[in-house]
């Protein structure tokens, strides 16, 4: 039979890296956890005269659920987290832009003689029985439905070496790599770095365009419900992602041509073991075959997919088949809940 286990923090139990922190759970494999997540606002920007300068304070910004300790994860293998369900949580979203923060505007890295964006909050309404977030303009009358498509923007384990990784920073380890590929159906895949692997989620969107440029998506809290495994033995060096047609790599770092690199040069080297291909080949296949979907611009690392359908890799699956076999446990639970 398999666990259940709902967790829903609170606020004082939030967690703000990734490592540094102990387990808010310890949960065995084919663990199903149903969890909350507050938005990356920890839910105190409600209406378009919260500022976020004004009722939040750094660094308490982009909180996570966990960490969860999962039993026989040790350095060397890699955690498995399908994830079967990700509902908005309330009936309102916001997002904003920021001074000094987002793609377009000028940051501490990237210091420009002009005048810092204005900070301003949009709110949404969410209607999840129609499936849309709805859009208005701050600065005219314009208004436009947008349709749902739920995802997580951070995700990750505890990195190595006792480090502890504030959430907003993406890399090896996963962390806030805004990628909209990480959604309901999709398995992620994590190198275990620590025993137990920790693993921590949040920072929801109602949806988010490809490398959330202005700096944020539509915040939202989540309902979000995986399942976890451990697949011992595997190695994984930057977080992997499969669907059901596609398999991805991810790679995170600045500048955004070193991301790109990092995981196109991982699809690369998945592809050739997984097919059996000589590396040259392989980067052939990938090079004619492959997208390259843009996670975020605006982090203290930047985040790239690099995507391949399944139908080129003559329909394989990653890890002998974990996505299939969480897919089915996830498909069960939602049969039966």
């Amino acid at each position: 039979m398999t666990d259940v286990v709902k967790y829903r923090p609170e606020p004082d139990e939030l967690s703000y890296t990734f490592g540094g922190r102990e387990a808010v759970l310890r949960v065995r494999p084919g663990t199903i956890l149903e969890l909350y997540t507050e938005d990356c606002f920890g839910g105190r920007v409600r209406t378009v005269d919260d500022l976020p300068s004004q009722v939040c304070q750094f660094p308490y910004l982009n909180p996570v659920t966990g960490p969860v300790h999962v039993e026989g994860a040790e350095p060397g293998d890699t955690l498995a987290v399908h994830f079967i369900s990700i509902e908005p949580a309330r009936d309102w979203a916001v997002s904003t832009t920021f001074p000094h923060f987002g793609a377009l505007t000028s940051t501490h890295t990237t210091a420009t003689l002009q005048p810092p964006l204005d900070e301003v909050v949009w709110r949404y309404d969410v209607d999840v029985a129609a499936g849309t977030a709805t859009y208005r303009a701050r600065r005219g009358d314009y208004t436009v439905a947008l349709p749902l498509d739920p995802m997580h923007g951070t995700a990750g384990v505890a990195p190595g070496a006792f480090e502890a990784r504030m959430t907003i920073t993406p890399d090896a380890h996963g962390g806030n790599m805004d990628t909209p590929e990480l959604r309901a159906g999709v398995t992620a895949y994590f190198g275990v770095n620590v025993s137990g692997a920790l693993f921590a989620l949040g920072d929801g969107h109602c949806r988010q365009g490809h490398g959330e440029v202005c700096g944020t998506g539509i915040e939202a809290a989540m309902n979000t419900t995986v399942v976890v495994d451990v697949i011992k033995g595997a190695g994984t060096p930057w977080p992997r992602l499969e669907s059901d047609d596609a398999l991805m790599s991810t790679g995170s770092a600045r500048p955004l041509e070193d991301a790109y690199r990092i995981s196109q040069h991982d699809l690369v080297t998945w592809t050739a073991e997984l097919v059996g291909l000589d590396q040259l080949d392989a980067y052939q296949l990938v090079s004619q075959a492959g997208e390259a979907p843009v996670g975020n611009v605006c982090d203290t690392n930047y985040t790239m997919v690099a995507k391949v359908d399944k139908r080129y890799l003559g329909g394989l699956g990653g890890y002998g088949g974990v996505h299939a076999r969480l897919r089915e446990t996830a498909q069960h639970y939602l049969n039966h809940r």
